[in-house]
């Protein structure tokens, strides 16, 4: 039996992976467990949960591996900070103490935290293995998907020096073909609208894609004209006189903020038009250049497939354009597309291309188990929580479950749901969950003001099974990771009054945050202003409780969908433990919290004093 524990950690979101002669054992990422929002720490309590999910110590484990190459990437540092010297020389003052302290002797590093963490001398530890960054993403993308031969685009910010690389995946092999290199970078250019819009570089990506629809795309010329010069191809340069991430501390510099006529919004002011046009702009772009990418890679491999990872590859709506483009025939998408997706790409790396270990792929199935790879708990391991805190709660069996919660959201209440394995990657897929009825208007507002405590123009996702997607989607394929936008099938839309009559979907007029209030389907709550949702598909085989809520939802109501949401509120990890689940359930506007059969109603447990310094302990982002 052959071990190999996976690790990414020190930049962002890190995390840790076990493969098990090849099979993905356990993964997660450190925030879940420390509770802080995209953890950069050595993922000391994520490596333990993937030790006990297979009951075993770091002594059993053949080899662990690192998911990029520390000294190339200072090597990148120290040549950029040259070639724009004396520029930089505030940003190389501020980087280099890190540098010379920890990530240059990375290896040591790791050996003293692993060390620390099992007891076991130095000497005695595993071997210890470093892939690159690009690597790495390329295999966690490849190497778990379905397809026998794929190509490959792995799109970030930028790992050592590539920023976008192309391979070809064959058997247990992959191939590099091109790579586009640091500064030049997509990732970098969408991040640095992100922090111009007032919002976290690396987190608040998702909120620029969100807003775009609300926008016009104004700024696309400007773009293409000043900012990025892209080839017929989709390889493009960026005109660095824009940007200040190579040397600086900020990502636009002040030429940027010329252009667009005004220095970067602050973060928490009023979203304005512009900020709408903007996020609409550099979307635009993005899914411009990543079609044209992806026309270049069929023309230049002639495969069938593609396969993505890479933190762009989380930009849904592109991928959605993607898909519906048909240059490929299918593509699959790696659902933790970040660095945190890296720790599963490194060990398989290892396990394919270093051991040689053949690969055979499911045609059906990919191996990343629906992404379900995290913690779970009993049902006894929960009373026995809840019973220390005298919570009041009934436990059913499923069936009387499904029927009892599927009539709580038809009637409007908000479901806490924390059902089997946790999932790995951004996206909560039915097991650290929020729910909701997407056929109320109002529940996209209550979710997010009440409950999530973020954004009222955030969109919510559908959670519909995978069997009856197509009835209600523009969708010909399955999208188990909500990873694909897709359009509201045109018979199920509401299109806005036009005719001015004063009702309450007259809307020929609304711009902006007012389109809001506009009904445009059937299932309101997860149909974005641009008639499209970010689709997840259910599967009986990979969460079959998920699936039966769901169904039993149908029985209800007629529509096979629910609001789907991640378990947690701003600036907060999603909830791992019952501990997470229940505080976040009780500081927050949620009806009812079901822990997998047990169900607890807010309206019956103690009361409890507002904490109100326990929003202000999570950074607002």
């Amino acid at each position: 039996m052959t071990n190999i524990l996976g690790i990414s950690a020190y930049y962002h979101d890190s995390a840790a992976a076990l493969l098990v002669d090849g099979t993905l054992k356990a993964a997660a990422q450190e925030e879940r467990f420390s509770r802080k929002k995209h953890d950069p720490a050595f993922p000391i309590h994520a490596i333990n949960y993937c030790l006990s999910a297979a009951e075993i110590e770091l002594k059993d484990i053949d080899y662990i591996v690192f998911y990029d190459k520390p000294l190339i990437k200072f090597e990148r540092l120290l040549e950029t900070y040259l070639s724009y010297a004396p520029k930089g020389f505030i940003s190389f003052l501020s980087a280099m103490p890190v540098w010379l302290k920890e990530k240059l002797f990375l290896k040591e590093t790791l050996r003293k935290e692993l060390s620390a963490l099992s007891g076991l001398q130095k000497k005695d530890l595993p071997a210890l293995r470093f892939t690159e960054h690009h690597q790495s993403h390329a295999a966690s993308a490849f190497f778990p998907s379905p397809f026998e031969k794929s190509a490959v685009l792995c799109v970030d910010g930028v790992g050592e020096w590539s920023t976008t690389s192309v391979w070809l995946g064959d058997g247990n092999q992959l191939t590099p073909q091109w790579e586009i290199k640091f500064p030049h970078s997509l990732g970098l250019l969408y991040s640095a609208f992100t922090y111009y819009a007032g919002f976290k570089v690396n987190s608040g990506e998702y909120k620029l894609m969100g807003l775009a629809p609300y926008g016009e795309p104004r700024y696309v010329e400007q773009i293409y004209k000043h900012l990025i010069h892209v080839k017929d191809d989709g390889s493009f340069r960026l005109d660095m006189k824009y940007f200040n991430y190579a040397t600086g501390l900020t990502m636009t510099s002040k030429k940027f903020h010329a252009l667009f006529g005004a220095e970067p919004r602050q973060p928490e002011s009023d979203i304005t038009q512009k900020q709408m046009d903007l996020a609409r702009s550099i979307q635009v772009v993005t899914e411009e250049i990543i079609l044209r990418i992806a026309q270049s890679i069929k023309q230049k491999l002639n495969v069938d497939y593609l396969c993505m990872a890479g933190g762009v590859a989380l930009n849904c709506v592109a991928n959605g354009k993607l898909v519906k483009s048909g240059i490929f025939k299918d593509i699959w998408i790696q659902p933790a597309a970040g660095d945190a997706g890296g720790a599963v790409g490194a060990a398989y790396a290892i396990w394919h291309e270093y051991l040689q270990n053949k690969r055979i792929p499911s045609q059906k199935y990919d191996a990343m188990q629906g992404s379900y790879l995290g913690t779970e708990f009993s049902n006894d391991t929960i009373r026995r929580y809840l019973d220390t805190e005298n919570a009041p709660y009934i436990q059913l069996d499923d069936k009387a479950l499904f029927k009892y919660v599927a009539d709580l959201l038809a009637k409007g209440h908000v479901v806490g749901w924390f059902q089997g394995r946790m999932e790995f990657g951004p996206r909560a897929l039915g097991g650290r969950s929020i729910l909701g009825d997407p056929r109320n208007l109002d529940m996209q507002t209550t979710m997010n003001l009440k409950i999530k405590y973020r954004e009222s123009f955030r969109p919510f996702a559908p959670s519909v099974k995978a069997e009856k997607c197509s009835e209600w989607f523009d969708l010909d394929t399955v999208s188990p990771y909500m990873l694909l936008v897709s359009e509201v099938n045109k018979e199920k839309q509401i299109k806005p009054d036009k005719a001015g009559s004063g009702s309450s979907n007259d809307s020929s007029n609304d711009f902006g945050l007012k389109k809001l209030m506009q009904t445009r389907s059937q299932i309101p709550s997860v149909t974005h202003v641009d008639y499209t949702a970010r689709v997840q598909t259910v599967h009986k085989e990979t969460h079959p409780k998920y699936w039966h809520l769901i169904d039993a939802f149908e029985k209800i109501t007629d529509v096979p969908i629910l609001i789907n949401t991640s378990f947690n509120v701003r600036g907060e990890p999603i909830v791992s433990s019952p501990e997470d689940a229940y505080r976040c359930f009780m500081r927050t506007e949620m009806d009812y919290l079901v822990m997998e059969n047990i169900i607890l109603k807010k309206a019956a447990q103690p009361q409890r004093d507002k904490d109100t310094q326990w929003q202000q302990e999570f950074e607002l982002d």
